[in-house]
């Protein structure tokens, strides 16, 4: 990898680590390469969590370059098969993100955070969603947040691009946790390890039954689930892993869960 996105494994999780100084912003060259690690990822049968940080204290991401914008790149950009950040539009992305939210995430980088599935922030980040002082549109967060949050909250974030500190977004469950900034890394370890330590075939369905039924009524959804017609739905209630467990309660042990 280049010296703006790293990487680190540690057993089955990877750390990736967005580092850009001043603003760990993103470009659309550094958004196909976070979309290239996320795919490798999604790929490595040995890989089960990621985290994405940023370098620093002071911001986790401030979302798009402006400088790359200034000269001359659009938001039609090729920021590849995941989209910006690498995360948003990347198919089949069927295992457990971790944020580890260590400064500001404003515009696309609050949006990168909003992809993953759990938010662990320092105490002292902060959220924003700038883009309307810019006459410009943060679409992918039009899209998520008035799912995420009381509706009247989200608009208003989005209507007039104010901060919000890591305590609010606490109180509104933006994020799932705050921790000190020291302890930020290791606090998103642990929690990694320990979802590494679960069993993948039910995580994936979880995912792709939550991406699915996303729009669908209660009925639609679970008639689509029974029907087995998810791949990953499918691949689980057809398992090793799903006797496993049965086998495992029955013996009064820990399962063993290979992914199979």
């Amino acid at each position: 990898m280049s010296e703006a996105v790293k990487t680190n494994i540690r057993g089955a999780v990877l750390e990736v680590v967005l580092d850009r100084p001043k603003a760990n912003a993103i470009d659309s060259a550094t958004s196909r390469e976070m979309g290239a690690v996320f795919a490798g990822f999604r790929d490595n049968p040995e890989l089960r969590v990621a985290i994405i940080t940023g370098a620093g204290e002071k911001f986790f991401c401030a979302g798009w370059d402006l400088k790359a914008a200034a000269e001359g790149e659009g938001v039609t950009a090729d920021f590849g098969a995941g989209g910006f950040g690498g995360l948003q539009e990347l198919p089949d992305l069927n295992k457990p993100i971790i944020a580890a939210v260590n400064g500001i995430a404003c515009g696309g980088g609050f949006e990168l955070m909003i992809s993953a599935d759990i938010i662990i922030a320092a105490e002292h980040a902060s959220f924003a969603l700038p883009e309307i002082n810019a006459g410009t549109l943060a679409d992918a967060a039009a899209i998520k947040l008035p799912k995420r949050l009381p509706h009247h909250i989200a608009m208003e974030m989005l209507l007039t691009g104010r901060w919000m500190d890591a305590e609010e977004a606490a109180k509104w469950g933006l994020v799932n946790e705050i921790v000190a900034a020291d302890a930020l890394m290791d606090r998103a370890g642990e929690l990694a390890q320990t979802l590494a330590q679960g069993p993948p075939l039910v995580f994936a369905a979880i995912k792709e039954t939550v991406r699915a039924t996303e729009t669908l009524s209660f009925q639609e959804s679970i008639d689509l689930v029974n029907a087995q017609t998810l791949k990953t739905v499918n691949e689980l209630y057809n398992s090793e892993d799903m006797h496993e467990g049965a086998l495992a309660f029955v013996e009064k042990r820990k399962p063993v869960w290979t992914g199979k």
